[in-house]
């Protein structure tokens, strides 16, 4: 009986002291860091496909699954947001939010004529946002 009483939570404390590793906040981004677009900005009128160059500064680009220092992968937010508890998850990957874990520092997308809002964000080796997040201004553009 005093083997289960103190295995059970010596085992509970072991599997989660790992947990927190998966959270943002884990992976630290440097002061000054910064995710920003090349070609467009906030009010362009583009014709589709869409073109989108990715900037970083302060830091390096390497694929996802490369867990090293300072650096980090690529994720387009198109027509979301990311904010509040998601920022501890590791980023969605659907329509929504696209992904550049080969390092890819451009991409090109067909949206739909209208309005639509984009927005770069830093993911670490395993997709969640750095600590603090590296993620870009939101912008709106439209597609004619």
């Amino acid at each position: 009986m005093t083997f289960q009483k103190i295995t059970i939570p010596v085992i509970a404390i072991a599997l989660l002291a790992g947990a927190p590793a998966a959270f943002a906040g884990e992976t630290p981004a440097p002061d000054g860091a910064k995710v920003y677009f090349i070609n467009l900005k906030d009010g362009d009128t583009v014709k589709g496909p869409v073109s989108i160059q990715f900037g970083l500064a302060g830091m390096g680009v390497a694929p996802a699954g490369t867990e090293k220092e300072k650096t980090g992968h690529h994720h387009l937010v198109i027509d979301e947001a990311i904010e509040g508890e998601e920022l501890n998850e590791p980023i969605p990957s659907d329509e929504h939010h696209k992904h550049f874990g080969g390092g890819q520092t451009e991409t090109t997308i067909e949206l739909a004529p209208g309005s639509h809002t984009l927005q770069l964000m830093l993911g670490d080796w395993s997709h969640i946002p750095h600590n603090p997040p590296v993620m870009s201004e939101k912008i709106t553009i439209t597609v004619e």
